[in-house]
């Protein structure tokens, strides 16, 4: 692990589906979480339409400029699932059978109807890719170079992760604080502000909400050195208080 340095990762997610409001996606959330644990922010989020050359153009686009990047979505047994096309074609790359995802298939499959061409699908890998385990349902996820190809469906995806988790190169985890207050962020600009400013290495992100006729905020300090968050977020604290805010730690 390189503490010092910062690891970036991007998701491109990837479904009709989403687009068009059918679905709500909720693997954003659950990847960048589980990013920064392991030492790596994610940086930019694409959703894409299931077309082959903007996937393509985006895989290419994101891969380049960032340590890693992930995508959810369309790696099924139906004739709409395209990624694998997509991303070989990306890579430049053939389309292979891999012979592992076959014999986990037929094992997976063997008391539930067998094989078939479109559970075959879900063996398709781009050429020189390895798997991702998934314990749930049978069909692996796929790596190849800085591409992780994960599942549309969140609890696949969940397992999907847990089977990588510590086996990429990352730098410090990123550690956060919360504190909440009633107070309008217009009140309160400039104490967030000289907080942050005075503790390098340290963000501050105001999360304001409207309760009960009442605004308040969320105030979230982060960094990846345990004490300068310590320091940061007393002096937060501190400066709410001596504007006239009483100050919950947790958030409200």
């Amino acid at each position: 692990m390189n503490t010092a340095r910062i690891y970036t990762a991007a998701l491109i997610v990837i479904g009709d589906e989403i687009l068009s409001g059918r679905t709500q996606d909720k693997n954003i959330a659950q990847i960048a979480k589980w990013l920064n644990v392991q030492g790596i922010r994610l940086g930019e989020v694409r959703v894409i339409a299931d077309d082959m050359d903007a996937i393509a153009e985006a895989v290419n686009i994101l891969r380049a400029r960032n340590d890693y990047l992930f995508t959810t979505g369309g790696i099924g047994p139906t004739h709409d699932d395209i990624t694998v096309d997509a991303i070989s074609k990306a890579l430049g790359v053939d389309v292979i059978i891999h012979p592992t995802a076959r014999a986990i298939l037929e094992r997976y499959y063997a008391d539930k109807g067998g094989i078939n061409e479109g559970r075959l699908r879900m063996a398709r890998v781009p050429d020189g890719a390895e798997l991702i385990e998934n314990r749930m349902s049978g069909a692996p996820g796929i790596k190849i170079d800085n591409l992780y190809l994960m599942a549309g469906v969140p609890h696949i995806t969940a397992g999907m992760l847990d089977a990588l988790t510590g086996t990429l190169e990352g730098g410090a985890p990123l550690l956060s604080a919360t504190l909440g207050a009633w107070a309008p962020e217009s009140e309160i600009a400039d104490v967030l502000t000289a907080a942050e400013n005075a503790h390098e290495g340290c963000q501050i992100g105001s999360y304001p909400f409207f309760r009960n006729g009442t605004v308040g905020a969320n105030f979230v300090v982060r960094s990846t050195d345990a004490e300068e968050l310590a320091t940061c977020t007393a002096a937060l604290k501190s400066g709410l208080e001596e504007a006239g805010y009483e100050v919950t730690d947790g958030g409200i």
